[in-house]
């Protein structure tokens, strides 16, 4: 197997990834929900742009700590967007990662086994799965970009993303943002909030 890198935490080597490709590839979705996720990313884009006039909603857990619970969640969230579409477009709060300025747990994608771990192949694969799940069952996803290098491998299961206040101001996450292919938010510049 070919590696994208190698995973090092406080000097430790912990091991490697497989690449985006590799990943991709074993956890693949149809070409149907390819296109479908297409279709929710120019719905999201026409509704911020005052082209469709419903509202949008995004509602969910903070953050997934439990697949099988996002998933049971998204099947409930399914026929409530059903029921509630044309008056607002309803998109699942799909967040992988947790920013932290000080210590505490980064998110599945990083300690899928909330233990310190840091399997993130395991945490990977684990985000990639529920997406594919919930994309699959035509729920629209939603999550916050923090990892620039794990961002390609969930990026094509995204229907609307979010740079969060705490790298706004990141010339990385604003050059990440410009090659994603869905809609990205911005939130509230930090600074902004204390000053």
């Amino acid at each position: 197997m070919q590696s994208a890198s190698k995973l090092i935490y406080r000097g430790k080597l912990l091991g490697s990834l497989p690449t985006v490709g590799e990943i991709h590839k074993e956890i693949a979705v149809s070409e149907e929900t390819v296109t479908w996720i297409s279709l929710q990313r120019d719905i999201i884009a026409n509704i911020l742009l005052g082209k469709d006039p419903r509202l949008l909603v995004i509602v969910g857990p903070c953050s997934i700590h439990d697949v099988q619970a996002a998933v049971d969640y998204a099947k409930r969230l399914f026929v409530l967007q059903n029921k509630y579409l044309s008056k607002m477009y309803i998109v699942m709060r799909t967040y992988f990662e947790k920013p932290r300025t000080r210590k505490g747990w980064k998110g599945i994608m990083h300690d899928p086994d909330l233990n310190g771990s840091y399997d993130v192949e395991k945490g990977i694969r684990y985000a990639r799965q529920c997406l594919s799940s919930i994309t699959t069952m035509r729920v629209a996803t939603a999550t916050e970009f923090l990892d620039p290098f794990l961002t390609p491998y969930i990026a094509d299961l995204i229907c609307w993303g979010a740079i969060g206040a705490r790298t706004t101001e990141s010339q990385t996450h604003r050059q990440l943002a410009s090659g994603l292919h869905c809609p990205v938010g911005f939130k509230t510049v930090l600074m902004e909030i204390l000053t």
